[in-house]
Parts: C-alpha cells; sequence; structure tokens
C-alpha cells in the first residue's frame, strides 16, 4: 500500500495536467473576449480583465516551475538538464508574447490610437499553439519522474493551483 506522501506524488502528474488544461480554458476566455463588442461607453476593460488575469496566472505558473518544481527536478534527476533547460527557454518566449498581448490589450482597452484587436487575435493564436506544443512536451517529458516521486517543498502551490478567476465587470 502506498504511503499518503507517495500517494500525492503520484497524482501530481494528473495535476500538472489538469493545471495546464485550466490554462487552455483561460486562453479560450480571453479569445473569445476578443469577439465581444465594446460596451456602450467604448470601454474595452473586459478585455484587459481577462488579459490580465490570464497572463498572470500563466506567468505564475510558469515562475513557480522555474524556481520550485525544475529546480526540484534537478536535484533529483539531473538526467533531466536538457529537458528543463528547453522548458525553461519556451518559458522565456512564453513570456516574450505575454508582453505583446499585455501592451496590445492595454491599448485596445484605452482605444489607443492604432489598437489592434486583430493583432491581439494573433498574438493569442500563437500563444495558444505554442503552449500546446509546451504543455504536451511538459507532460511527456517529466510526467514519470512526477509519478516516480519528487518532494514537493512547497512548488506546487503556484504551479498546480490559480484561484477562481475573476469575472471582468459587463
Amino acid at each position: 500500500m502506498a504511503s499518503p506522501s507517495t500517494g500525492r506524488t503520484a497524482a501530481l502528474s494528473l495535476q500538472l495536467s489538469r493545471a495546464h488544461q485550466d490554462l487552455r480554458h483561460r486562453l479560450a476566455d480571453v479569445r473569445a473576449s476578443l469577439g465581444r463588442p465594446r460596451r456602450p461607453d467604448g470601454d474595452d476593460n473586459g478585455l484587459l480583465a481577462h488579459c490580465l488575469a490570464f497572463c498572470t496566472a500563466l506567468t505564475n505558473h510558469h515562475q513557480g516551475e522555474d524556481t520550485g518544481l525544475f529546480a526540484q527536478l534537478l536535484r533529483e534527476r539531473p538526467d533531466l538538464a536538457p529537458t528543463v533547460g528547453k522548458l525553461v527557454e519556451d518559458h522565456g518566449l512564453i513570456t516574450h508574447i505575454l508582453t505583446r498581448v499585455r501592451h496590445l490589450a492595454d491599448r485596445a482597452a484605452g482605444a489607443a490610437p492604432g489598437a489592434d484587436p486583430e493583432a491581439i487575435a494573433r498574438e493569442l493564436d500563437g500563444l495558444a499553439a505554442i503552449m500546446e506544443s509546451h504543455f504536451a512536451y511538459e507532460e511527456r517529458a517529466i510526467g514519470a519522474a512526477l509519478d516516480t516521486g519528487v518532494a514537493d517543498d512547497g512548488w506546487s502551490e503556484p504551479v498546480l493551483r490559480f484561484g477562481t478567476p475573476r469575472s471582468p465587470a459587463p
């Protein structure tokens, strides 16, 4: 019979998959908010709120992986260094795209000259493709290591739990 900590550890790959699914859903919400008409007063803060909530959740997830999960994995499984290096590299690329998305969403919310919802949509399409590839690789590459046992020194909180997303104002 597995000890409680072993059972918890064995469930980590499943929890990681669920966290990734939550992030996919959040991105879908942001993408859907692009098609919503502006409010009568011209304000588009709904898009900005969705975007900021998503960007924050994804950034926190990746920072938690980089500084917590991956650091722990490397202590216990130094053979995963090339895999972890690739995942951290992906995080940098994703961060760059998120920065562009935030900037474009901020411009759109303020109705700044040159605001381009189609540019946001293109960035989000690219982000979705990269995220899908990244998540699939990560789950394949480190899922087995998670299931064989990785000590949790607190890294799981930012990696696996994002809290309830806030709904933007109507």
